[in-house]
């Protein structure tokens, strides 16, 4: 064994010289198309390929033969292009509209199965989620290459047999942040030495996306433009086979599926999946790395319970979604325990299962067909023996949460009806039933206990959306489209004040809106009732005040900010004629008080986790349109935070120098508001910036320990740690961070070991679990009794004249939890407002 990894290794030092190491088997190629060396001017797998350079070459490969076709499908944050280049015989391509309809026949559950043998398998073949992982674009353009210009009698049989769809950068804007990383630090001779700056990148790395998302996590949220973008292309083509390219660490090897067993006790995704059809698959993938000589694993890691990755959607769609992992040289060349690997070694395990998948699916089309065809038409029988026949979602005042939620059924094609009472119904008896039950449905048992990824995805829990399980329902007009849904009405003009809802989600991008134009706007922190457009309404909570008379700006131009903002935001507005009212505190209380327009920073950097930060920074760019300083941690000992008002930290490895903890101390005693989320909290109370504990079990030291096999350890480990689950938590709704809730019980969601003691104040304490706080996903009796049970979910304390608040969960997970959105916006807004009794 050792003998053939040294071969493929010093095989793979020399494949630099020659191109020929990836595509001498497929010759001869057909004249006048540039292979990637010919286009690049240098070998693939010498540096790495920007994105932009991808894109042309599949331009020009589009524009040099018949056999190509190339669309453009979405855009990133950044604005670089998303395409697919399509790739078939000269006569497929030509009448591509017609086999798409006869292809979607096999989506189509109200029709009998009919062989169609003429009929090309559709496969998409997709790259580089992650944009560190780098050498699966790179094989992406070899592959096009050969499945183009190739005039071996293997590959024009699969341009007859099939339409491929290759996808070669789903995260360009990551891979290009990586690409610029690897090229800047590559060296002549190339330095393999793992502490080189080449391999290891600066926070927050090319892995996610601008926002700092993991995209490979957003199929099923549908949060960022390069998820929204290929869904809509998805649901266009329903491909029968798709494949995710990852790296994973430079020690391991290759993994190709099956994947671990799924983690839940009764998977929704059909067995035959997960078991005949990766078994089949995983035949051609075995033959085509024994051939090399490459050692692989498989069944070991990298479950599939969570449906929202690139390699497990296509498992809820009819097709067959397939993962590879290769070892990552983490730049051109790395140091292993074996010797050397290279960036074109990585190129060509990546290269190899691509083809060996779009052979295996062009031999096996014909079960893929029938797979298609019987997994929705199973969908109808399997919900017509469910005990829900649909789920009725009742009115809800927070219009544009409602909206933000239709808008995920909508876009994975779930068919939606008015209820004719201001609610929906989500019918069960529809071809997407099994995305039905990914809404909806909520699991707390489990045949397995770790999981690659979060056990708890019931994404109706995510929005705080109540809904039903109802078996008679009466279905309105279907919803097609969000636009006009819920028209505003605009808002009559006043010449006293203006209030405005709290507990519209888009309400705290209203306020920040008019603050910026230069109006002041004050919130009310008791609820009232009075009378407006001739009826009486009440006001909640938080509900905003602007007086008309007490700005700077005139009347008119009070109304016309008003109403551009409510078009905008398309938040419900009321003009008063007077302050007065009929039940409860009047508009010149000193309950309704002026609010102070956000000023917030937050520390980024190494050691910091950038899914959480970058969660912040996209909710406020794109909800808030509120900009947030990010303040690199290697300048804040020279960093001032005079001019901000609120400061985020989130979860990280934080290493404060005693001048720093005081600066962060004395700045929030001045009256500022410190917001720290799970890690940051626990990290405040052990450094004792606040008077608060952490949840702690009481050991027993005089319990034997069992004595357990060695082997079992990973998993006997892995199961204590929460990696995702909706727990309940109780809010105090007259506590200003809960302005804007309705309902005292929410769904809260819990990815860390961080446990907070219900504080000792008694005014402290915002949230705390329920008695029986457990909802969704897989959570250790252990952890559920002696963690959950009493802890608190979000605290305030005092330090000083400020505030530190206290997130024992992640308000903001995957940009995607618009039910506590609202908790973590409420410190920002009124943080100033909270007067803790010391």
């Amino acid at each position: 064994m050792r003998n053939t990894l040294v071969i493929l290794l010093l095989a793979c030092s020399t494949c630099l010289f020659s191109q020929d190491y990836f595509l001498k088997q497929y010759e001869p190629y057909k004249s006048g198309i540039p292979s990637p060396e010919e286009f690049l001017g240098y070998g693939i797998g010498e540096y790495h390929t920007r994105h932009d350079r991808i894109v042309r070459y599949l331009e020009v490969l589009a524009e040099a033969s018949d056999r190509a076709q190339i669309e453009t499908y979405g855009h990133t944050h950044e604005q670089r292009p998303l395409v697919i280049l399509r790739i078939s015989s000269a006569e497929n391509l030509g009448q591509l509209e017609t086999l798409r309809e006869r292809h979607l026949e096999f989506t189509n559950p109200d029709t009998p199965f009919r062989a169609d043998p003429d009929l090309p398998v559709f496969i998409n073949l997709g790259y580089n989620v992650h944009g560190n992982e780098p050498s699966s674009s790179e094989a992406a353009l070899l592959t096009a290459y050969i499945l183009v210009a190739s005039e071996d009698p293997r590959v024009a049989g699969y341009r007859e047999e099939s339409v491929v769809f290759l996808d070669p950068t789903i995260n360009p804007d990551g891979r290009d942040r990586h690409t610029q990383w690897a090229n800047s630090y590559r060296g002549n001779p190339l330095v393999s030495d793992p502490q080189d700056a080449e391999h290891n990148e600066y926070f927050p790395g090319g892995r996610t996306n601008h926002y700092w998302f993991d995209l490979n996590r957003d199929w099923l949220l549908a949060i960022n433009p390069e998820s929204r973008g290929k869904l809509n292309w998805y649901h266009t083509w329903y491909p029968n086979v798709v494949t995710d390219f990852h790296e994973m660490g430079t020690q391991s090897t290759h993994f190709f599926e099956p994947m671990k067993v799924n983690g839940s006790r009764d998977p929704i995704m059909p067995r035959e999946n997960y078991e005949d059809l990766n078994e089949l698959f995983a035949g051609y993938f075995v033959q085509a790395h024994d051939s090399l000589g490459s050692l692989y694993f498989t069944k070991e890691v990298f479950d599939g319970t969570y449906p929202g990755y690139g390699s497990s959607y296509p498992d809820l769609q009819g097709g067959l979604g397939l993962l590879f992992e290769q070892a990552s040289s983490r730049g051109h060349s790395q140091k292993t325990a074996y010797g050397k690997i290279t960036f074109p070694f990585t190129i060509r395990n990546q290269l190899v299962s691509g083809m060996a998948t779009v052979r295996a699916a062009v031999e096996n089309k014909d079960y893929l067909q029938r797979y298609q065809k019987e997994f929705f038409t199973s969908a109808l029988r399997n919900a017509a023996a469910g005990r829900a026949r649909a789920y009725r979602i009742p009115a809800n005042p927070d219009k544009n949460r409602m909206k933000a939620f239709l808008d995920k059924l909508l876009i994975h094609r779930v068919k939606v009806y008015e209820d004719g009472r201001g609610g929906f119904v989500v019918p069960a008896g529809q071809p997407q039933y099994r995305m039905v039950q990914t809404f909806f449905e909520t699991y707390r048992q489990y045949r397995d206990s770790v999981f690659y990824d979060a056990s708890a995805w019931s994404v109706a829990n995510f929005y705080n959306i109540d809904y039903r399980a109802e078996r008679n329902f009466r279905l309105g007009e279907a919803v097609t489209s969000l636009k006009d849904l819920f028209p505003v009405t605009p808002v009559e003009k006043s010449e006293y004040a203006y209030l405005i809802d709290w507990n519209d989600y888009n309400a705290p991008a209203l306020l920040h809106e008019l603050q910026n134009k230069g109006l002041v706007l004050a919130s009310s922190f008791k609820p009232f009732t009075t009378r407006t457009g001739g009826a009486e309404k009440r006001f909640g909570y938080g509900t905003l005040v602007l007086p008309v008379q007490l700005q700077s700006k005139s009347p008119d131009e009070v109304y016309q900010l008003l109403r551009e903002a409510q078009e905008t935001h398309q938040v419900p507005a009321f003009g008063v004629a007077s302050g007065y009212h009929l039940r409860g505190i009047d508009l010149g209380s000193r309950y309704v008080a002026p609010l102070e327009q956000p000023k917030a920073a937050m520390l980024i950097g190494e050691g910091v986790r950038s899914y959480e930060a970058g969660e912040v920074w996209h909710l406020l760019d794109t909800r808030v349109h509120m900009p947030i300083t990010k303040i690199p941690l290697r300048d804040f000992g020279g960093a001032s935070l005079d001019d901000y008002n609120t400061l985020v930290l989130v979860s990280g490895r934080y290493s404060f120098s005693d001048r720093e903890e005081r600066k962060i101390k004395d700045w929030v005693s001045k009256g500022n508001t410190l917001v720290a989320i799970a890690g940051a909290a626990e990290y405040a109370i052990e450094k004792g910036w606040v008077k608060e504990k952490l949840t702690e079990k009481e050991q027993d030291t005089t319990a034997a320990t069992e004595r357990k096999p060695y082997v079992d350890a990973p998993e006997n480990l892995g199961k204590e740690s929460v990696g995702g689950v909706i727990l309940q938590a109780d809010l105090d709704r007259t506590h200003p961070l809960a302005f804007g809730y309705t309902d005292s019980r929410i769904p809260v969601y819990k990815n860390n070991e961080v446990w907070l003691q219900p504080s000792k104040n008694p005014y402290a304490t915002v949230a705390a679990y329920t008695e029986n706080p457990h909802l969704d996903g897989f959570l250790t009796r252990e952890n559920l009794e002696d963690y959950a049970k009493g802890s608190a979910s979000l605290l305030v304390s005092p330090l000083g004249g400020g505030r530190v608040v206290l997130f024992a969960d992640n308000p903001n997970f995957r940009g995607s939890w618009y039910g506590t959105n609202r908790l973590f916006l409420n410190a920002l807004f009124l943080g100033n407002h909270i007067r803790v009794p010391d």
